[in-house]
Order: structure tokens, then C-alpha cells, then sequence
């Protein structure tokens, strides 16, 4: 792909109904598990995507056999029954923080040496929680250079399980590895939150995929986690459901843009945190129509201001940044302040590239505060981070001459986003060097 793209201003409304690909962090956490399972997994409606490929990868290089069919986004993973079958294994996850975190859990349960490595910005990216936590369940894990970021070096000998804590504050991905390995951990895993938790539908998911894959996970009020040894993990079909975080684009778009936007197959009943930024939009003016199979939103004129937490649904903190700028009032981002540990700083980027827009941002230790501006064209730096592409991309859609540059970043979680969005806009796309 090229190095910038600009997106045209639609001719008119949007209106139609769009099929997402499936979440990237449930087909993460199915690869994980359908690996532990005993025998051969199904996994439908898969996303391929920079992250997933990592993470399959990871996988075979750990003697795990996956096969993958892109065009019918299934993969086929032949569980070991909980055996790491290598036993010294060197394994680069890029800049995918799930499959970071979910291996080092996977990881304690072989038997040898492994090192686990990834791009410089996920060598700046903090683990060191899941580390202490591993070591408090028995297991022999550390950050080689000191810094508690990957890489990452794990003596393994089986995990031997019991109690950990960890603090609730940085990312329930942390969380989330030790659950998907502790009915293997030979005394299971129990696992107690200090303070509060963040981003917990993810948690949701978590405990969602190991009850699909016959493991029962006790949750008490997201204060502490438990998963009971002994059980197994029973290979299946499953399917995966559609990816909430990428749909939430395109609600956007209708929202700015008026119109209606359907999301098939993401009902009102989805686990998934992002699916609650309808909840968002509604607030700010837009019409939600909610059933058991689909979402829609239609944009119904000006937005107004809202002062929302989007602890919960935090990889929207862009998106709504994005469209910030065109509400009637200020917009106040809270409760984010573990954006600045994701792909890049995000309120800070959030901030900066807004600026170069021309929008007044008051950028605060936890979230943003956006005021209505009249916005100027300007190049948008995405810092590598596909989150920062897809949402500057909506503002393109309002105003002309905004380029969003190293688009192809979106590639980690949603590759065809570009032309998805461009179609279902009816904008132009146009690349340049």
C-alpha cells in the first residue's frame, strides 16, 4: 500500500448494511485454547490479520499444527492436549500485545526454554505484571534486558498454579493469559484484582471462550478470578463472532456523516465492550436500533457533546476523538490512562494530530478533553498503530485534503479497512507517495 491516502467526502448519506471480519481477540484467545485442547479445531469466521498470523505462527514453531484457509477464514488447529511439544524455540509476535501476553501464559506450561521477542515498540511496552504474576504461580519467567518488556526469557517446567495478584489498572490482557492456562496449571489459578480493573468485557471474552470450549471460569464482581484445575479444554467447531472494535468505524461514519449503518450478526447480546459504543453515539444524538442478530445507527443530524469513561471500551478513545471535533460541545474522554501503554501513546497522539487539524485538545493524565473546531487539511501521522489510521480516516470523510499516512498499518487487525470503508461510504480513495 502506499504511503498516504486520502479518502473524498461522500456524495450523500451512507446507507447499507456491512459484514465485519471476525474479532481479533476472539480468534486469539480460540487459537490458544484450541491448542491446548485434545484433537483437531475448527475455527470459523476467523480474522487473518498481522495479529493472527503472529499468533498461529507462534504456534507452529511450538509444534502445534495450524492450518489456515484466508479465503474461507478458517482455521484448523490440531490440539496437543496440553503439551508444548518444542522444547527450545525463539518466537516474534511484532507488535500484537495479545499474542505477547496469551504465549507467555501458554509458554509455562511446556517443558524447555523459550524466548519471546517483537518489534521495538513491544520492546517498550510493559509485561512486567504478567511476569510477577507467573512467577507467584510457579513459573520461571523474566524480561532479559531488566526493563519488564519483552523479550522475554521462560524456563519452563509445567505450571504449577495457586495464587496471584496483580494490579487492575494497566490491561486485563494480563488477566486474561493466566485464565486461558489455568485449568492446566496443576492447581489451577486463582487470581485476586488490586483496585479496579480495566477493560472488563474483555474478561467477558475471556471466560465466554473457555465456556464455549467446556472450561468453567468463576468471577467474583472482577475482584478475583478463578479457574479450577483438571478440567480440559474440548476441541470443537466454533465460530467467531464479528470484530465489535472494527465495526465501531462505521457507526462513526453515520454518525458524521448521517444515515443508517447495520452491523449483521453483532446482536445486543455480545459480550464484546466496543458493541457498547452504540451506548456512546445514542448519548451524543444518533438513533440505535438493537435486535437479537444486528446493531444499527443512523446519524440524525448535529452530535452534542458528551463527558463519557470509555475504561471499558478503551480502543475507541480515537474513534471518538475523531468525531469529537464535529459535536455542538465538548467531548471529554475519562479513565484511559492505559492507552498510553498500547501500540503508541495514545492521548497523546490523539492529541498531537488533532492540533495539526486545527482542534483545541486539552490533554489530561487519563483522557482528553475535545472542543469544536473548524478542521484544516493536513497530513496525519499514525505512529505505526492501526487504531490511530482508521480514526483519522473518518475525519477525511468530512473534510478535504486530509492524508493519513502509513496506512497499511491497519494490516494488524482489519487489512481491507481502507476499501471496506471507501465502499460502504461511496468515498474515493486515493493513494499517493
Amino acid at each position: 500500500m502506499s504511503a498516504a491516502i486520502t479518502l473524498s467526502a461522500p456524495a450523500r448519506p451512507v446507507d447499507g448494511v456491512v459484514t465485519l471480519p471476525g474479532s481479533k481477540s476472539y480468534t486469539n484467545r480460540a487459537l490458544v485454547v484450541a491448542a491446548l485442547a485434545n484433537g483437531a479445531t475448527t475455527i470459523r469466521s476467523a480474522l487473518f490479520s498481522e495479529d493472527t498470523f503472529h499468533m498461529a505462527d507462534s504456534l507452529r514453531r511450538l509444534g502445534i499444527a495450524v492450518h489456515e484457509d484466508p479465503a474461507a477464514e478458517t482455521f484448523v488447529v490440531e490440539g496437543r492436549g496440553g503439551v508444548i511439544p518444542a522444547h527450545q524455540v525463539e518466537l516474534f509476535v511484532g507488535n500484537s500485545g495479545t499474542t505477547a501476553r496469551f504465549l507467555l501464559g501458554l509458554l509455562t506450561l511446556g517443558q524447555g526454554r523459550y524466548l519471546l521477542d517483537g518489534v521495538p515498540r513491544m520492546r517498550e511496552r510493559p509485561i512486567q505484571p504478567l511476569l510477577d504474576a507467573l512467577v507467584q504461580l510457579g513459573g520461571d519467567a523474566a524480561s532479559v534486558n531488566g526493563t519488564g518488556c519483552p523479550p522475554v526469557h521462560v524456563a519452563a517446567n509445567g505450571l504449577l498454579g495457586g495464587v496471584a495478584t496483580m494490579a487492575g489498572n494497566q490491561s486485563s490482557q494480563y488477566f486474561s493469559a493466566l485464565l486461558l492456562v489455568g485449568a492446566y496449571a496443576r492447581r489451577g489459578v486463582d487470581v485476586e484484582v488490586v483496585g479496579d480493573l480495566v477493560s472488563k468485557p474483555y474478561i467477558d471474552m475471556t471466560a465466554a471462550t473457555l465456556r464455549a470450549f467446556g472450561v468453567a471460569m468463576e468471577n467474583d464482581g472482577y475482584r478475583r478470578f478463578r479457574v479450577a484445575a483438571g478440567q480440559r479444554y474440548v476441541a470443537r467447531d466454533y465460530a467467531v463472532e464479528p470484530d465489535a472494535s472494527a465495526a465501531c468505524y462505521f457507526l462513526a461514519a453515520a454518525a458524521i456523516l448521517g444515515g443508517r449503518v447495520r452491523l449483521a450478526h453483532l446482536g445486543a447480546d455480545s459480550v464484546q465492550g466496543d458493541a457498547r459504543f452504540a451506548d456512546v453515539l445514542e448519548a451524543m444524538g444518533c438513533a440505535v436500533v438493537r435486535s437479537a442478530d444486528s446493531l444499527e445507527v443512523r446519524g440524525t443530524g448535529a452530535l452534542a457533546g458528551v463527558d463519557v469513561d470509555l475504561g471499558a471500551m478503551s480502543d475507541q478513545v480515537p474513534t471518538l476523538a475523531a468525531i469529537a471535533p464535529f459535536a455542538t460541545s465538548p467531548v471529554t474522554i475519562r479513565n484511559v490512562a492505559h492507552v498510553r501503554l498500547k501500540e503508541t501513546d495514545r492521548l497523546a497522539a490523539v492529541a498531537t494530530e488533532l492540533r495539526r487539524l486545527g482542534v483545541r485538545v486539552d490533554e489530561q493524565p487519563d483522557g482528553l478533553v475535545i472542543f469544536p473546531s473548524a478542521l484544516r487539511p493536513a497530513r496525519v501521522e499514525t505512529y505505526d498503530d492501526h487504531r490511530m489510521a482508521m480514526s483519522f480516516a473518518l475525519i477525511g470523510l468530512r473534510v478535504p485534503g486530509v492524508e493519513i499516512a502509513n496506512p497499511a498499518c491497519v494490516a494488524k487487525t482489519f487489512p481491507d479497512y481502507f476499501e471496506r470503508l471507501a465502499a460502504f461510504t461511496g468515498a474515493d480513495a486515493c493513494f499517493a507517495f
